[in-house]
């Protein structure tokens, strides 16, 4: 019964990978971070990033550092906005020097993506520190 589990948990685990993998360049969102951030506990160093659904309703992401070789995924929601955005964007949450990635907006679309909060964010966020947003503008590939 113990292996049962595991084998079920594992399978769960590759799902979305493989949904990655099976994900045209066309649903892409690339941007140049000039900074090291955090998602989902993880730090991504500088550099190109691409963003990819990992799933058709998009609640897990694909977040790739091409030049460091780091991909790992992450929880979001999606989210409607009162307005369309004009341009793609990464959204940050900046603590003093800490960015932290918070969220995909799509151009031309209401609809934004929410990531989940890592763990350091919210004890930043618990201390009642205060935080700015960063826009990083995106390009679709």
């Amino acid at each position: 019964m113990k292996h049962v589990k595991k084998i079920i948990v594992g399978m769960l685990l590759l799902v979305p990978i493989i949904a990655a993998a099976q994900l045209t360049t066309s649903d892409s969102v690339v941007a140049q971070v000039p900074f090291r951030f955090m998602v989902a506990n993880q730090y991504i160093p500088a550099g190109e990033c691409i963003l990819q659904k990992a799933d058709a309703n998009g609640r897990t992401l694909v977040v790739h550092n091409v030049g460091a070789n780091v991909s790992m995924l992450a929880l979001a929601s999606a989210n409607e906005s009162k307005t369309a955005a004009p341009a793609y964007a990464l959204v940050f949450h900046k603590y003093g020097t800490r960015y932290f990635l918070s969220g995909l907006r799509v151009a031309d679309a209401r609809t934004t993506y929410s990531l989940a909060e890592s763990k350091e964010e919210a004890e930043l966020r618990a201390q009642n520190v205060t935080a700015t947003e960063q826009i990083v503008l995106a390009s679709l590939k």
